[in-house]
């Protein structure tokens, strides 16, 4: 695997980030590839980045006297302190270092204006910005995030796939988003110039999703990542096809950015014990395995300053991951 910055780039940041992928895992997943050749001439239709700031994880659950003394089998995370302001100015500093990187990688970058003010998106209408979104996470794993567009674009637009909402408050925003799709696409026909979409979802802790359930339950880490599977970018060609480049590891940044603490009450404890507990004795009595586990609450609290310079770091390097892959494609 390619590193995406030199040791000599590393040392001069000042907060000393690490990209870290997975072992052994690809960090990004390319679909439709052979459209983004020849694409030299873009313009921006959308950059989105959330952030979560709430999620609830799950490991299987256990029964039987596994139940009385296994570990936690629900996490509900929390992040506090980190204001709108905070939030918009992560997003700004991550849009402007990708236009930058774009030009800098040899694209043509055309104005937002001259999108934004085609007939084409004459009947395309923005999403409520900021836009609070659930997300469906990973089985059965839900979260709640809320998504920030730069200021340097009129519209806060999605395309089908830039997020995986759950319940019914997301129907409206993917029907907008297949609107504003077809708008691009057809922007980009017209104009002979690639649209690009870009969303990224900034998490604040590593939860191990789900699958880490043993007797020590899921682990919970503070850090700030660029999310994989929910951050991408996609490429409208003039030819109307996409290309899509996907995380699939995490893109993170290690620092002093969150102090993460216990908020689990005694009285939670209690109760979940006593359950868990009732049920192993029903289990050894052979009434069968009552399947209970641990819910654990934990609360992250940004640092401010440390947390939009981790955040925005954590973009950076997602930018330049994306776009030297889309620049390959090319």
């Amino acid at each position: 695997m390619k590193k995406l910055l030199s040791a000599a780039a590393f040392a001069a940041l000042l907060i000393q980030p690490v990209a870290a992928f997975a072992k052994d895992q690809e960090p990004v997943k390319i679909s439709g590839p052979a459209n983004a050749k020849g694409v030299t001439a873009v313009t921006i239709g959308a950059f989105n980045v959330g952030f979560i700031f709430e999620s609830i994880d799950r490991t299987a659950a256990s029964g039987g006297l596994m139940g009385a003394f296994g570990g936690t089998t629900k996490a509900k995370s929390e992040l506090v302190g980190v204001t709108p302001e905070m939030m918009q100015a992560i997003t700004d500093a991550a849009y402007t270092d990708f236009v930058n990187q774009l030009g800098a990688g040899g694209y043509a970058v055309h104005p937002a204006a001259d999108l934004f003010g085609h007939t084409a998106l004459a009947k395309t209408k923005s999403q409520e910005a900021p836009l609070d979104i659930n997300i469906a996470l990973e089985k059965g794993s839900k979260g709640k995030a809320t998504y920030f567009k730069p200021g340097a674009l009129p519209s806060l637009l999605m395309v089908p796939g830039d997020f995986q909402g759950s319940g019914m408050s997301s129907i409206g925003i993917n029907m907008a988003a297949g609107q504003a799709s077809m708008a691009f696409t057809n922007y980009a026909k017209a104009s002979g110039v690639g649209v690009i979409d870009v969303v990224y979802l900034i998490d604040f802790s590593q939860q191990k999703r789900p699958g880490a359930f043993s007797f020590g339950g899921l682990q919970v880490n503070s850090a700030l990542s660029v999310s994989a599977d929910y951050s991408r970018v996609t490429l409208i060609a003039p030819s109307g096809k996409q290309s899509v480049i996907t995380v699939k590891a995490p893109v993170a940044v290690e620092g002093e950015f969150i102090e993460k603490s216990h908020a689990t009450s005694g009285t939670d404890k209690a109760l979940q014990s006593g359950a868990n507990v009732a049920g192993g004795v029903a289990a050894v009595m052979g009434f069968g395995g009552l399947r209970f586990g641990k819910t654990r609450k934990f609360a992250f609290t940004a640092k401010p300053g440390n947390y939009e310079e981790g955040a925005a770091k954590a973009a950076n390097l997602a930018n330049a991951m994306l776009i030297g892959r889309l620049g390959a494609l090319r």
